[in-house]
C-alpha cells in the first residue's frame, strides 16, 4: 500500500512540474510576441523623400540627387589638397593625383563587406585585387589593377583614385588609360571632365539672328529681344498688336516699337503716355488772346478787333466806317483798338480854316506877327510798347523859297524826352520815337519849321500839330 501511494505521489509531482514548465513557456512566448509587435509599431517609417547620406531629395525630378560637397562645403580640403566630388561624398586628393580609368568591361568588384566597410568609415582601403567603380557624372569607368598600399583610396561608392608615384617608372604607360567624358564634356588639364562651351568655341549651329546660350553639356539657341522663335526661325514680335503698349499711337519696328502722339499732344518721360501741349505757353500763335484746350487751342480778339480768316490774326474793326458816336461837326479817327472824335474845324482865333486840317493866320492881323504863320493838324496811331528807336513820322516843307534856310525843332509836347527830331534834308525831318510808350494814351507834339532868308530880309515859321494815339495793345 505504501508502495502504491508513493508511486501515485510521484506521478502527481511530475504532472505538476510539466504543467508549470508549459505555463512558463506560454508566458514567455506571449511576452516575446508582445515585444515583437511593439517593436514593429515603434519602428520608424521611411518615406520616399528620404535619401541616404550624400544625397538630397529633388522635388522636381522626384528622385534623390548627389550633393556636391566641393561646392557647398567651404574649404572642404585642407593643406593644398583638391576636392573631387563623386556620388555620395567627396575626396581630398593631392593636386598631382590622377584618375586611372579603363575603357574595358568592369572587372570583379570588391566584396560587399569591404565596400560597405569603406562606405561606413570612409577609411583608406588597400587591396591587391582588381577593383573598379563607375565614376558618376562623367560617364567613365575608374579602375586600379594590382595596386597595393595607401596610394589607392576607395570611397563608399568604390570610387578608386591612384596618386602619381614619385617614381616616374610607376606611371601607367597604357595609352587606353584616359578619361572618357560624356557628350558635351572634355578632359581638362586636371584630368576631370569639364563642360564644353560650344558658344565660345564656335561649335554651335545657331543662326546669325539667334543668340547661343551655353548649358551644362549642351547649348541652346535663343532669339534676340523683340523676336520669337517660330520653328527654326526668329520672327519679329509686333508689340503694337498687344495692347496697351502705347497711349495713343504705336509704331512697330524690327525687334522693337515706339509710341507716337496725336497733334496737340507730346510724349511723356515714360515714352508711353501722351500729355497735352499748352500751345499758349509753348508757341503762342494768336495775335491777341490764346485759350488752351485739350489737344488744341483757340484765339480770340480784344474789344475793337475781330478774328481774321486764318483764325490767328486780329483786324481792326474800323468803327469810323461802321458805327460811331461822333457828331456832325466832328470827324472820326480810327486807331488800333478804338476810335476818337476830333473837330472838323480845329482852327482857333485868329486862325482861319483854308483847307482840310490847315489853319492860317492872316498877315493883316497884328496878333499873327508873333505866332506861326500856319498850323497843320495831323493824326496817327502806334501800337503799345513799340520797339525803339523807331522812325514814326516825316515832316516836309510844302513851299520852298529861294535863298532860304530851313531848320526843324520840337516846339512842345516832348517834356519827358520820348521823341527826337532828326533833319534829313534842307526841307524835311524825321520824328523818332526813342522811349517805349504804353497805351492807351494820347500825345500832342508841335513840330516847327523855321524859314530864314539867307540875306536876312525875312523870317517865318509854320507848325505841324501831330496827335499821336498809343493803342492799348502791342499788336
Amino acid at each position: 500500500m505504501r508502495s502504491s501511494v508513493g508511486y501515485s505521489t510521484r506521478n502527481l509531482e511530475m504532472a505538476l512540474l510539466v504543467w508549470r514548465v508549459t505555463m512558463l513557456q506560454t508566458v514567455f512566448l506571449t511576452m516575446l510576441t508582445v515585444v515583437l509587435v511593439r517593436s514593429q509599431y515603434t519602428e520608424e517609417t521611411i518615406t520616399y523623400t528620404q535619401c541616404t547620406d550624400g544625397y538630397e531629395w529633388d522635388p522636381v525630378r522626384q528622385q534623390c540627387k548627389d550633393i556636391d560637397e566641393c561646392d557647398i562645403v567651404p574649404d572642404a580640403c585642407k593643406g593644398g589638397m583638391k576636392c573631387v566630388n563623386h556620388y555620395g561624398g567627396y575626396l581630398c586628393l593631392p593636386k598631382t593625383a590622377q584618375i586611372i580609368v579603363n575603357n574595358e568591361q568592369p572587372q570583379q568588384e570588391t566584396p560587399a563587406a569591404e565596400a560597405s566597410s569603406g562606405a561606413a568609415t570612409g577609411s583608406i582601403a588597400a587591396s591587391s585585387v582588381a577593383t573598379s567603380g563607375v565614376v558618376p557624372g562623367g560617364g567613365f569607368m575608374a579602375s586600379a589593377t594590382a595596386v597595393a598600399g595607401p596610394e589607392v583610396q576607395t570611397g563608399r561608392n568604390n570610387f578608386v583614385i591612384r596618386r602619381n608615384p614619385a617614381d616616374p617608372q610607376r606611371i601607367p604607360s597604357n595609352p587606353s588609360h584616359r578619361i572618357q567624358c560624356a557628350a558635351g564634356y572634355e578632359q581638362s588639364e586636371h584630368n576631370v571632365c569639364q563642360d564644353i562651351d560650344e558658344c565660345t568655341s564656335g561649335t554651335h549651329n545657331c543662326r546669325e539672328d539667334q543668340v547661343c546660350i551655353n548649358l551644362r553639356g549642351s547649348f541652346t539657341c535663343q532669339c534676340l529681344p523683340g523676336y520669337q522663335k517660330r520653328g527654326e526661325q526668329c520672327v519679329d514680335i509686333d508689340e503694337c498688336t498687344v495692347p496697351p503698349y502705347c497711349h495713343q499711337r504705336c509704331v512697330n519696328t524690327p525687334g522693337s516699337f515706339y509710341c507716337q502722339c496725336n497733334p496737340g499732344f507730346q510724349l511723356a518721360a515714360n515714352n508711353y503716355t501722351c500729355v497735352d501741349i499748352n500751345e499758349c505757353d509753348a508757341s503762342n500763335q494768336c495775335a491777341q488772346q490764346c485759350y488752351n484746350i485739350l489737344g488744341s487751342f483757340i484765339c480770340q480778339c480784344n474789344q475793337g478787333y475781330e478774328l481774321s480768316s486764318d483764325r490767328l490774326s486780329c483786324e481792326d474793326i474800323n468803327e469810323c466806317e461802321t458805327t460811331n458816336e461822333c457828331r456832325e461837326d466832328e470827324m472820326c479817327w480810327n486807331y488800333h483798338g478804338g476810335f476818337r472824335c476830333y473837330p472838323r474845324n480845329p482852327c482857333q482865333d485868329p486862325y482861319v480854316l483854308t483847307s482840310e486840317n490847315r489853319c492860317v493866320c492872316p498877315v493883316s492881323n497884328a496878333m499873327c506877327r508873333e505866332g506861326p504863320q500856319s498850323i497843320v493838324y495831323k493824326y496817327m496811331s502806334i501800337r503799345s510798347d513799340r520797339s525803339v528807336p523807331s522812325d514814326i513820322f516825316q515832316i516836309q516843307a510844302t513851299t520852298i523859297y529861294a535863298n532860304t534856310i530851313n531848320t526843324f525843332r520840337i516846339k512842345s509836347g516832348n517834356e519827358n524826352g520820348e521823341f527826337y527830331l532828326r533833319q534829313t534834308s534842307p526841307v524835311s525831318a524825321m520824328l523818332v520815337l526813342v522811349k517805349s510808350l504804353s497805351g492807351p494814351r494820347e500825345y500832342i507834339v508841335d513840330l516847327e519849321m523855321l524859314t530864314v532868308s539867307s540875306i536876312g530880309t525875312f523870317r517865318t515859321s509854320s507848325v505841324l500839330r501831330l496827335t499821336i494815339i498809343v493803342g492799348p495793345f502791342s499788336f
